[in-house]
């Protein structure tokens, strides 16, 4: 049974205590810095809270069989290190990190195999020659073509209502909105709630979260729906038309509000395929003190779709930028947005 639309935070609080409560993580051993020990602790603990297996079409157990050989009672824990660095790599997700005093891990292949689709400068220079505002961690302006320019690098950069207030009042006038987030790793979901609610006027399903229920990799809860309310009454909300930019390197919180503002009529997504990162982070510890960071949470589009491989443009609006016309000046990507507004 579903429950009724809950907030991203109240679900959010449910998915951390059904986390830490669903299934023990494995005994502390005689000597913390064991390689074998916390090499199936790190293993154990992945293999019992991680959810996205099925996504990924990972064969958990002949991974242990694959890395667990490697493992030796002499080695280093610099050594230990890789090998369990290497064995998280096979989940192929930017979210999963093992962080010691040396070093953490990173699966950096998930956006370094395709190309970049952004330069800051190209931007900043040749369309706005620097003069550009910025407030509260956004840069705004307005473009020759009578178009709203809007650049959040990072939802990790808390959104002022008053700030958003002031952003839109500039871009009035403009007959269209443009909000580049290429290269938007992520950051706080309520900040994308904050955004998402200046261009809906009625409360907007955003879509579900599934947290783990117990140590199995199908064990998950009832999808529970989630939504967005339009800005208070007084804040200043757009109904113009909007072209979301994104490459590959919008992932995470990013990658989540393109999920939920590709349903609204208003808005075009243009660019290229995102990077994904739709599952919510959850935080471990292993024996010989190292943390653990990877997916535990699912979250899931309004149709119950999980976009943890990426959302793709609109139909018709892939673009790459062009390195050519680049040399020149031109950004492809945001003249396309400029001319899909223009129409």
């Amino acid at each position: 049974m579903r429950l009724p639309y809950l907030t991203i935070i109240a679900l959010t609080t449910i998915a951390s205590i059904a986390l830490t409560a669903c299934h023990d993580l494995p005994e502390m051993p005689d000597n913390p810095s064991d390689p074998a020990s916390n090499f199936d602790q790190l293993w154990t603990i992945l293999d019992e809270h991680y959810c996205f297996f099925a996504q990924k079409d990972v064969d958990w157990d002949e991974v242990y069989k694959l890395y667990s050989i490697r493992v030796s009672p002499e080695m280093s824990q610099e050594e230990l290190f890789d090998v369990c660095a290497a064995m998280l790599d096979e989940l192929q997700d930017g979210h999963t990190n093992l962080s010691a005093p040396f070093n953490t891990s990173y699966y950096r292949a998930w956006w370094s195999d395709y190309p970049q689709n952004y330069d800051q400068r190209l931007v900043e220079q040749h369309y706005f020659n620097f003069n550009y505002r910025s407030v509260g961690g956004i840069d705004y302006g307005m473009l020759p073509q009578n178009i709203g320019y809007v650049r959040y690098p990072s939802f990790s950069y808390a959104i002022g209502e008053s700030n958003l207030d002031y952003v839109l009042a500039y871009c009035a006038t403009a007959s269209g909105l443009i909000i580049d987030i290429r290269d938007n790793g992520g950051g706080s979901m309520s900040n994308v709630g904050t955004l998402v609610s200046r261009f809906i006027s009625t409360p907007t399903p955003a879509g579900y979260i599934m947290h783990k229920t117990g140590p199995g990799h199908d064990d998950f809860s009832e999808p529970f729906a989630y939504s967005y309310n339009p800005a208070a009454e007084g804040r200043i909300r757009w109904s113009k038309p909007v072209v979301v930019l994104v490459n590959r390197s919008t992932y995470s919180a990013a990658n989540n509000f393109v999920s939920v503002m590709r349903q609204l009529p208003q808005v075009s997504i243009v660019g290229a395929r995102t990077g994904g990162g739709s599952g919510m982070p959850f935080n471990s510890e292993l024996s010989n003190g190292w943390g653990v960071r990877f997916s535990a949470c699912s979250v899931l589009d309004t149709e119950g779709r999980s976009t943890e491989a990426g959302i793709d443009p609109s139909p018709g609006c892939a673009v790459d930028l062009d390195a050519m016309q680049a040399l020149e000046g031109r950004d492809s990507m945001l003249d396309f947005a400029i001319n899909l507004l223009l129409k």
